[in-house]
Parts: C-alpha cells; structure tokens; sequence
C-alpha cells in the first residue's frame, strides 16, 4: 500500500509497516472515536483499544468511517478537513469519508460505510494480515463489519453497547440488519449482564455473547480531598460553587435520553443545590430555557466539554452523581463517579442493577423530576464515605479489559486456523 504521500491526493500519511511487530492483527471498524475535533468523542472505545494494544501481542488499526453530508457545513466541514490517516496513542486509524444524509438516511449508512472502508481495508489487509475484523457497536458497524468480513473471509466480533441495541434493535429496518450480522459474526461482545439479555431476548444466541465490562484509568478517576476543589473548580471553571450547598453533577451528551431536563427539575425539591452539566450537544438550548423556565437558572452550570484531567476533579467535588437516562448499556459515567467515591442517582435500566448494589453506591428511581429529588436527598441525608463507594467498582480497569479483549480475539483467531 502507497503511504508515502501526505497529499490531498493520497488517502494515507506514511504509517511504516516495517514498524509493524509480528503480531496478530485486528482491525476494529468504529464511526465512534476520538479526533482533533471532537476529543472526547468516543474515549471509551480508544482507552480500550489503547489497552490491547499496550499488551503488545495485538497490533490494532481502527478505521473510523466519517459521515459527511454532501455539503458539508459547520462541524461537518472541520471532519471533512481531518487527516486520513494518523498514529494515535500507539493505534494506526484510517479516516475514510462516507456521504452521510442526516436524520434520515440510517438505512443506508452501513451500505456506505462497506463502499469507503472496504478498498481501503483490503489495502491494509495485504500489508498486513488482519487476523480478525471487529466493529464497536452493533448499527450501523455492525451490518457493514458483517459484509466486510464475508467478502475477505475474516473472523468477526461484534460489540453491543446500549442504545444501538435498545434503539436501533426497535426499528425493523434496523433490527433485520443487526441480526443478519450477528449470523456472520463468529463472537460477541456486551457492556452488561443486562444488556447480554436484552440481545438474547431479541433474538441472539446466547451462547455466542460474552460480557466485557469498562474499562478506567484509576490513576485519574480516585477519590481526591474535598477541601480545596471546589474553589480551585470556581476558578478553572469560571462559575462558583460553594463548599456550604449540595454539588450534583450530571455527565453525558445534551440529549433528551439522557435526562438532563429532569435532573434540573429535580432542582426544584432540593434544597439550595448546584447543578453542574458537564457535555455539550444538540438540546443545549433547551436545557438553558429549563433552567430558567424552573426558576433554577442561577444554581445550574454548564461546563461545555472539560478536559480528561479535569473530570475527576468534577466528580471527585460532587456530592452525588446524576443521570436519569432512558437506556445505557453500561454507562461509563456511572463507573467513572463510582471511582472517585460519588455516589449515584440514576434510572434502573441496562446495567445499573450491575453498579448500584446497595445504598452506599446510590440509588436506582424512576425517570419523574420527584423520584430523582427523593434519591439525592436519601443519599445527602446519610452520605457514605469516598472510599466505601470507590471500593465498589475496583474490578474496573483498562487492563483487566485489555487482557480481556486479547483472549476473546486470541479465541476468534484460533478457531479460524
């Protein structure tokens, strides 16, 4: 494969493969993942590649198929102008480009991505072998992982997330494509217990699905001493937060699953708290006239995107955790406040049940503004102590999860032989 040139004519920047150990090779198919645009898009898929990779008996590609509407306006032009290829955090990832029609050409999209991403894979393939070919969600990666591996004859796993199972597994379209992928795909990966049942009941083997928790970077995400954040957060953050008031935090893009507009609700029934939004995304708007509309605007603060160094810091100065999601699988915000010994408010669904065993973790309610006002007071009223909560997900890290992922590829690869 020509890499030499860094052209805009030339697809490839010049990714040695003399570089490249002898080791197996998987190739992992992800429209997720981070880029100089959007950083925090997507970590949780690089931080576990990033894992396996570190192993060193895995080398890791990922190609991450980018949708670009036919113009390409706004955010869509700052992708349009990505590299199309680059090393990042010890993982070769290719960029290929795919038209995308926004809100309403899903059905297409893993037809499109095969179009951009098969020549290409193709090409990597004769440099060098891949030994299984992976996708990091089940739709649309799935499908297309699906008709890729078919055509290449490659061992395939597929990984289950949350919402491209309990959304895109409700549209027929949809549906009919995930399981068609899942009678190619040779393993299967999921977030949660939960989860894993959640597919089984749609119509997956059981038998074929293993469960592969989160990963977390313990060295970030620790209980940190309460004393002196929030005024070093005041300053960093530009907004104040008073050691003498509750800190509730919420983390998670600004869409309507994810509760947000409950969360500022629930302000209402709590008493002199803060509120602080950490993310950004499309209902931004629609939470800033929430808040103002609840008479609450002035104890609710939005972050924006916050560096990875900082988010712990957040969460660490948090007295509780929210979330009032319609559907996770398993939510690595739910991990990530765990560690730093924040106790957890959220809605009893995918793996919740999985992380919030007993009172000391939090509490599991229903998605009203009421339910979640009666959880945070529970925990405010008899608050536990950092290090009790932070014991409870000690399980959680990305090496556990990388080896993790090397024996499910190492089995995939074996029985291809």
């Amino acid at each position: 494969m020509d890499r030499s040139r860094g052209d805009a004519g030339s697809p490839f920047v010049n990714i040695c493969a003399s570089t490249i150990p002898a080791v197996k090779h998987v190739l992992s198919l992800s429209t997720l993942f981070p880029n100089p645009v959007n950083p925090r898009f997507g970590t949780f898929v690089a931080r576990s590649l990033e894992a396996l990779a570190k192993r060193g008996d895995w080398h890791v590609s990922v190609v991450n198929p980018l949708g670009i509407p036919p113009v390409a306006l706004g955010r869509y032009r700052a992708l349009a102008d990505l590299p199309a290829a680059a090393q990042e955090g010890g993982i070769d990832v290719y960029r290929p480009r795919f038209t995308l029609i926004p809100k309403v050409g899903a059905r297409r999209n893993a037809g499109a991505i095969v179009k951009a991403a098969l020549p290409l894979i193709q090409e990597i393939h004769s440099e060098h072998p891949i030994d299984v070919l992976d996708a990091q969600f089940f739709f649309p990666e799935g499908p297309a992982a699906a008709q890729i591996a078919s055509e290449m004859d490659l061992p395939l796993s597929i990984k289950a997330r949350g919402s491209d199972i309990s959304y895109w597994g409700g549209i027929e379209f949809a549906r009919e494509q995930i399981l068609d992928a899942v009678e190619r795909a040779d393993g299967i990966l999921a977030v949660s217990e939960a989860l894993k049942n959640d597919m089984v009941a749609l119509g997956m083997p059981a038998d074929k699905i293993r469960v592969h928790y989160t990963g977390l970077d313990r060295d970030r995400f620790r209980p940190l001493d309460h004393t002196q954040l929030r005024s070093q957060l005041s300053t960093e953050l530009g907004f104040d937060l008073p050691h003498s008031v509750p800190m509730l935090v919420c983390t998670g893009a600004f869409i309507v699953r994810k509760g947000q507009d409950i969360a500022i609700e629930a302000l209402e029934d709590v008493q002199g708290a803060r509120l602080v939004l950490v993310g950004k995304g499309e209902d931004e708007a629609k939470l800033r006239q929430k808040a103002r509309d609840a008479g609450v605007a002035e104890r609710v603060h939005f972050t924006g995107s916050v560096d990875h160094d900082l988010l712990p810091l957040i969460l660490s100065a948090a007295d509780v955790m929210v979330l009032p999601t319609e559907n996770e699988g398993l939510a690595n915000a739910w991990v990530e406040a765990l560690a730093c010994g924040t106790p957890v408010v959220t809605s009893d669904v995918g793996g919740a049940r999985e992380l919030i065993v007993n009172d000391i973790a939090g509490r599991l309610v229903e998605r009203t503004p009421q339910a979640v006002a009666a959880g945070v007071n529970a925990v405010l009223n008899n608050p536990p102590s950092a290090s009790e909560v932070a014991a409870l997900v000690e399980r959680f890290n990305w090496d556990t999860n990388g080896a993790e992922l090397a024996e499910h590829y190492s089995a995939l690869a074996g029985a291809s032989k």
